[in-house]
């Protein structure tokens, strides 16, 4: 089968040190691409870097909600020379209610700001939220968005907002982490997402699957080669073969990210 991973973290310091091994196996598993984003100014350049060395990976570059007082005065310029380094994405980019003493006005100036920019140049963004649902559709209903569409990464919403969310564009990924048990709740909801609008992520080195499921053990981090693992939950979770929603979701990912 042919493998896509929508959104991961290659670049963690955590994952550098085995990046030799990781790249085989995910060879083995049969990854094609690999969305890897980058969270703030610093692992920008690690991320261009990545994607140079290897076809598979997809860079993506936008400042996530947790690094935001990291910003430096050229933030916003830094961000547009790396996506004119390289065909690209924007993200991680996203609102987080669920920080301590977040700052909601500078996340979603923020948020906004890097989202016009995804949108004047039409590319994908992914989207971090954490009990923020409600104030992120209203900012994706009254602001521009890439025609292409965006991704809710780990969507964690309702299902009643799923409809609301995919007629602006959205596609919606899952992670290993819907296996554990206590994400009972959220998987139930994801089973609401249009088969032409799902994703599968891993989020390595964060959200790894249940122990019992977990092929590539990683020193208590999430493994990228765990894709596979995920891709079997899903299919059984939807009562479909792997190899048709594998097919499916390659349909998804190469539409979204055409030309990456």
């Amino acid at each position: 089968m042919n493998l896509y991973d929508a959104h991961n973290h290659f670049q963690d310091p955590r994952l550098v040190a085995h990046h030799e091994q990781i790249v085989q196996h995910l060879q083995a598993v049969g990854l094609k691409k690999m969305v890897v984003n980058g969270t703030r100014e610093n692992d920008w350049p690690t991320v261009l870097k990545l994607a140079r060395q290897h076809e598979f990976i997809v860079p993506s570059f936008g400042y996530h909600p947790w690094y935001l007082d990291q910003r430096t005065s050229d933030w916003e310029s830094r961000l547009q020379e790396h996506l004119d380094a390289i065909p690209s994405a924007v993200g991680e980019i996203g609102l987080d209610r669920w920080m301590k003493n977040h700052d909601r006005e500078m996340q979603e100036r923020m948020f906004v700001t890097q989202l016009r920019i995804a949108a004047e140049r039409n590319l994908p963004v992914s989207i971090h939220c954490l009990k923020a649902w409600g104030p992120l559709l209203e900012l994706l209903q009254y602001n521009p968005l890439p025609d292409r569409g965006f991704l809710l990464h780990s969507y964690g919403g309702s299902a009643e907002m799923i409809p609301r969310f995919a007629k602006l564009g959205a596609y919606f990924s899952i992670s290993g982490h819907f296996a554990h048990d206590r994400k009972a709740k959220q998987l139930e909801n994801f089973k609401s997402v249009p088969l032409d609008r799902l994703l599968i992520e891993t989020d390595a080195p964060e959200m790894w699957p249940p122990e019992s499921v977990n092929r590539f053990p990683l020193h208590g981090i999430n493994h990228p080669a765990n894709i596979g693992v995920i891709y079997e939950f899903v299919a059984e979770q939807l009562n479909q073969s792997a190899g048709d929603l594998a097919d499916q979701t390659a349909q998804n990912f190469l539409r979204i990210f055409s030309d990456l």
